[in-house]
């Protein structure tokens, strides 16, 4: 893990404003990492942040969450049950471009003579706008505006707002708006090398060799243009509808262009000086797994008319206002820190973008702004994002957890694939199914389950939303205990305690385990939680449990056997160690000297075969310190700081997905500057491109894990069994921080400083928490302060690893007479 300073930020190319990314230059090196930063999106439509003119792009992007195209995948050697077809979100019709020539000169951002540049993206106002000065070869000065949306409050639409103004001279002007398809349905910079390439990277999407969008219609009418398509493969259908408006007090003519995958709108405008010309183009998109173009181009028409209805300033206003309501529930406000400020609103903000419009659809890897992990769903979304979500927007959560509703079905026939009673969700998929080709790593984490109904029990838990479970949703609950009865088995020999073999916990970089702890302790969760929920839907509901119980052909065996194997599941703990093992036999593997492992070998798995990592104490992510945090109240704080010591010098940090986690952990087991450390390098893990790869997308799981880190790790935050409790630990340089939770209904604001907490109900009626032991009611009219004495054990420095066998290298590394350490040649 590389632990980074506390802005790591060029402040002269990306000045600090809490309320916005701010750009004062373009630099074409950074442009695929600025392509993600400066996306627009909202869960359901995004916008990479090409260049406006399109002929720069690095990786073209316009990104619709669930539309892919399928393939088969071709193994080396077969075996049944291996995933046969592959997923990857296509690039779709690009609407955005809007091409400028000067006196036949055309505008190329990377080559154009730049006199002054901003590019804004504003958190509050949900625009991305940009403003540059070029002058042209012969010396004409030209101010290019250029605003960019997608709307919040309509699912379907995008604003491209595009201005040019002649300054000192007058020009001949002419704009050419496009829709363009690629037809490949990716940019070529994004395609996957070979296999054997140095270079190949299986965070990247896969590519397609023949075209993937066919087309299926081409309309114009006056200003108005339609486009549709549907996928080879797939048969998913697309449809894109623009319209235009220029406004202007300069003579100009129009003429049109139509092609299968070209649609373009000329303006020749005659400018003269200070006299603006304005082009603002209403962009629709309609997506479908089945419903004929035809009838997608009809709901494109539709869109448009209504939006056209009301001047486009509604548009920005509308947008605004969603904002507005955004921020009053998900906030994080942190005193004095202007830096910090900036880089946590750009976080959540990104978890607006990917999942504020899902409206039933599930939130991918990167959301909508990019193209990495081919647009693929993971258990990321349960663990990292559902949080922040349950607690600032329940109806979003709600959605989230239908669309994995909507999955059983696939899930159960998985099941049965894989020889298990009940239902398997997929590890990776967009469509239902699994699509991870490599097993190993990734079929084999069946801890998805578990993830998904703790997802299911913390929102009902934060929300009281027991009706969902009542109507449908306790069929998960159900068909996950199933496969843990089945899956798990009691020994013969005496051993009274209940196994769960041959499965991949969290930690890619150790597969195929028996009893991994992080997967035992969570399937313990979800066999207790689903035999909870079906008794309390008995005595409460009794009709509706018979209906349950009809449906699913549920017996009252099943629920006994799923009591006992959660009170007997074996948890494995290592007495001399005093730590909890990840799995069985992973005390009995050599170390990984990470120390002496070069930079220029990280990530470890772009340099190792996976056989040579799986020998070794290596964690490509937190594993058994994840289940610290969800399931805290199982171990003790001594077993909690053991463990967090142990493997926090095994971590490499290769996944985004862990220094969140080893924040939280640090900061509740009392080392607070390791934990600002984690913090710091999750919060600029993409605005920094710590991990080189920001330019396939955003880190969505990361940054949900941003709010978690704050409210669980630096407010203490924890929701075990439904109840939310505070135990506040602020990093020592920071004055105050607040945020907001709803619970229940009750929005309640949360005020941290080092010697006190507040609690304030800013909507709705009361809440009920825990601070510091202390039972804590607070209403509407009745807000409370919680003096804090002390901020608990604060340890300085690296936790060393454990001593076993009481011999341990001067950087802390623990060696063994049975366990040596190796370093792996560069």
């Amino acid at each position: 893990m590389n632990l980074i300073s506390s802005d790591p930020l060029d402040r002269n190319h990306f000045p600090v404003d809490e309320w916005a990314l701010v750009e004062t230059e373009f630099d074409v090196s950074l442009q695929g990492r600025t392509e993600t930063l400066f996306t627009v999106g909202n869960g359901y439509l995004g916008l990479r942040g090409n260049v406006d003119e399109g002929r720069d792009g690095h990786h073209y992007g316009t990104f619709i969450n669930g539309f892919h195209e399928t393939w088969p995948i071709q193994h080396a050697e077969e075996a049944f049950g291996f995933a046969r077809v592959g997923q990857t979100i296509v690039n779709v019709p690009d609407a955005r471009i809007i091409r400028l020539y000067v006196d036949d000169e055309p505008f190329v951002l990377t080559e154009a003579d730049i006199l002054r540049y901003s590019r804004r993206l504003d958190f509050a106002d949900g625009v991305l706008v940009r403003e540059l000065e070029w002058r042209t070869p012969s010396g004409k000065r030209v101010l290019v505006r250029t605003r960019r949306l997608v709307s919040f409050s309509d699912r379907h639409l995008a604003v491209v707002d595009y201005e040019v103004e002649m300054l000192d001279a007058e020009a001949s002007i002419l704009i050419s708006s496009q829709i363009l398809n690629r037809q490949d349905g990716v940019d070529e910079d994004q395609v996957l090398p070979a296999a054997d390439s140095a270079t190949f990277d299986p965070r990247k999407a896969d590519s397609f060799k023949d075209r993937v969008l066919q087309p299926r219609l081409k309309r114009v009418d006056g200003s108005r243009y339609l486009l549709g398509y549907r996928t080879t493969n797939s048969s998913m259908t697309v449809a894109c509808g623009v319209e235009h408006d220029l406004v202007t007090d300069n003579e100009w003519d129009q003429r049109s262009h139509l092609e299968d995958d070209l649609a373009k709108h000329v303006y020749r405008v005659k400018a003269k000086p200070g006299r603006p010309i304005r082009l603002v183009k209403t962009i629709t998109y309609h997506t479908s797994r089945g419903v004929p173009v035809r009838e997608l181009a009809d709901r494109c028409g539709r869109t448009l008319d209504r939006a056209l209805e009301v001047p486009v300033e509604e548009q920005y206003q509308k947008q605004r206002e969603w904002l507005a309501d955004f921020w009053s529930r998900s906030d994080v406000e942190v005193e004095g820190q202007p830096v910090t400020q900036q880089a946590v609103r750009w976080n959540i903000f990104q978890l607006a973008q990917s999942t504020a419009r899902t409206d039933g659809g599930g939130i991918a890897a990167k959301g909508v702004s990019g193209s990495g992990y081919g647009g693929h769903y993971f258990w990321d979304s349960e663990v990292y994002v559902l949080p922040f979500l349950s607690y600032t927007a329940p109806l979003v959560a709600r959605n989230a957890l239908r669309f994995r509703q909507t999955m059983l079905e696939p899930a159960r026939a998985r099941a049965v694939e894989l020889n298990q009673r009940g239902a398997l969700f997929p590890w990776r998929t967009i469509n239902g199914q699994e699509s991870s080709a490599y097993y190993a790593a990734s079929t084999a984490q069946y801890h998805i389950d578990a993830d998904i109904s703790y997802a299911l029990m913390q929102y009902v838990a934060a929300t009281g939303d027991k009706d969902f479970l009542v109507r449908g949703a306790i069929d998960i609950l159900v068909e996950t205990a199933r496969m843990w009865a089945d899956l798990g088995f009691w020994r013969s020999n005496g051993d009274d305690y209940f196994h769960i073999h041959g499965v991949t916990g969290p930690d890619e970089y150790t597969t195929v385990v028996n009893d991994n702890l992080y997967t035992n302790v969570m399937a313990r969760a979800n066999l207790k939680s689903a035999t909870r929920a079906v008794e309390s839907l008995r005595s409460a509901d009794p009709v509706s449990y018979e209906r349950m119980v009809s449906r699913l052909k549920l017996n009252e065996d099943e629920i006994y056997e799923w009591a006992l194997a959660a009170e007997k599941m074996y948890i494995p703990f290592d007495k001399r160690a005093g730590i909890h093992p990840q799995d069985e036999a992973f005390l009995e593997k050599e170390l990984w000297d990470l120390e002496h492992t070069p930079a220029s070998k990280r990530p470890l798995l772009l340099h190792y075969h996976p056989l040579v990592i799986y020998r070794f104490q290596v964690l490509k992510q937190a594993d058994v310190v994840l289940a610290l945090l969800l399931q805290g109240h199982e171990f003790t704080p001594e077993q909690k700081r053991a463990n967090f010591e142990y493997y926090e010098a095994l971590t490499t940090g290769d996944s985004t997905l862990s220094a969140v986690v080893q924040s939280i952990i640090a900061a509740e087991v009392g080392y607070q500057d390791l934990a600002m450390k984690y913090f710091l390098s999750a919060l600029f893990v993409d605005l920094a491109d710590l991990h080189h790869n920001t330019s396939d997308g955003i880190h969505v799981a990361s940054t949900g894990g941003v709010w978690s880190a704050l409210t669980y790790g630096f407010a203490g935050m924890r929701d075990h069994g439904g109840s939310i409790t505070f135990d506040p630990r602020l990093p020592e340089a920071w004055t105050r921080m607040s945020f907001r939770v709803t619970l229940h209904g009750t929005r309640v604001r949360a005020d941290v400083t080092q010697h006190a907490m507040t609690l304030t109900v800013e909507a709705g009626v009361s809440a009920t928490v825990t601070v510091r032991g202390e039972r804590v009611y607070v209403g509407a009219d009745h807000p409370v302060t919680v003096l804090l004495d002390h901020q608990g054990p604060r340890l300085t420095g690296t936790p060393s690893t454990r001593d076993i066998e009481g011999t341990r290298r001067a950087d802390g590394t623990l060696v063994t007479a049975s366990m040596p350490t190796i370093s792996l040649r560069a």
